[in-house]
């Protein structure tokens, strides 16, 4: 089942001044960063520490490449801040599936390609307390900053 808090994803409007915000602040570096072309955000992982289970904990700073995408419209109704949490997982297929079995609603019928090579799907917030929430299969990681 659900292993650790794998990351908190954060909305905002202009990526570098939330990166430099993090690293001035409190010592965060980048450890990957990427465009997602489906999900029409560029995002930046920035590494907490690292997990028992041999995954770790990030911050994830997305800024929405367009105004449709789901974080655009997101950010234009609620402003910058947390947008969602995400728990890891050793197996998002099985465990998704368990949690639709308790009537919680699974946002994409099959997990997709999340950050990092990741497999990934979303919790109905409505379903989760107000909470738009993450599973993530974590692929095998090294920094790759684009």
């Amino acid at each position: 089942m659900l292993t650790r808090i794998d990351h908190i994803g954060i909305a905002c409007h202009d990526l570098d001044a939330t990166v430099e915000f993090y690293r001035a602040t409190y010592g965060f570096e980048v450890f990957h960063s990427e465009v997602n072309e489906e999900q029409g955000v560029r995002e930046a992982m920035l590494k907490i520490n690292e997990t028992s289970d041999g995954g770790a904990s990030y911050l994830q700073l997305l800024e929405p490449t367009r105004e449709d995408s789901a974080v655009g419209k997101w950010l234009a109704k609620n402003g910058e801040g947390v947008h969602h949490i995400a728990f890891g997982t050793a197996d998002v297929d099985a465990d998704s599936e368990e949690i639709r079995g308790k009537g919680v609603r699974v946002l994409y019928q099959e997990p997709r390609i999340g950050s990092m090579g990741s497999r990934i799907t979303f919790l109905h917030p409505k379903d989760c307390h107000g909470v738009l929430t993450e599973l993530v299969t974590s692929a095998p990681v090294e920094s790759t900053e684009h």
